[in-house]
């Protein structure tokens, strides 16, 4: 997707199990959102899923949950296994910008991703809508967006720092990414507000 560095953030490490500070600060409220939506033994796509935090929390509360992790990234992929509940599928080496990359993984009731689609290329926006119409129904993305004249100072600041970094990234316009979803047949679109000015966003085709 990029050849920039993945993380925005120093990371702690025990074994092969990587600590993402900004994971631990939103691991919980998300899983609290996910669990109360996910339906009974869901399988869920993650994509780009970092360290596996967010799929490790969701899987405390949800046992049931099959999540299947994903990620470009080798060391995360290691840490992703670190974190996996028994029985979870190994993680998978998905590259978004690449084409066809959901060919043969079959269908799942979600495709959940954090905090991607503003440190990557609009590409890869672009490429999860595309296999997410090949895989599910209900795509959930969180992370900042930004709503013109609304937009919140932070993210406005964040998306700034991150056009330094490349130009390629930053800050979505909330507008811009429900167009890209609704061209792949998304056609609903939920925005749930969440700490720090960050949201979840549900995109379904119904």
């Amino acid at each position: 997707m990029t050849d920039k560095p993945i993380a925005l953030e120093n990371r702690a490490q025990e074994g092969n199990r990587l600590f993402s500070p900004s994971a631990g600060r939103n691991k919980a409220v998300i899983a609290d959102w996910l669990a109360a939506q996910l339906p009974p033994a869901a399988r869920v796509l993650e994509a780009g899923s970092g360290t596996g935090e967010h799929g490790a929390a969701l899987g405390e509360r949800r046992p049931d949950i099959t999540w299947q992790y994903s990620d470009p990234d080798a060391a995360s992929r290691a840490s992703q296994e670190a974190w996996a509940r028994e029985g979870w599928p190994k993680p998978l080496a998905l590259d978004l910008a690449q084409e066809a990359w959901w060919s043969g993984l079959g269908r799942f009731d979600a495709v959940f991703c954090a905090n991607m689609i503003h440190i990557a290329p609009i590409e890869a926006a672009q490429g999860l809508a595309a296999g997410a119409a090949q895989l599910t129904d209900t795509v959930m993305l969180y992370g900042p967006f930004l709503f013109g004249g609304d937009s919140a100072p932070s993210n406005l600041e964040f998306d700034a720092s991150l056009k330094r970094r490349d130009p390629r990234w930053g800050v979505r316009e909330w507008e811009s990414v429900k167009h890209i979803f609704r061209n792949a047949g998304f056609n609903r679109a939920e925005r749930h507000d969440m700490p720090r000015n960050n949201h979840i966003v549900r995109l379904s085709r119904h």
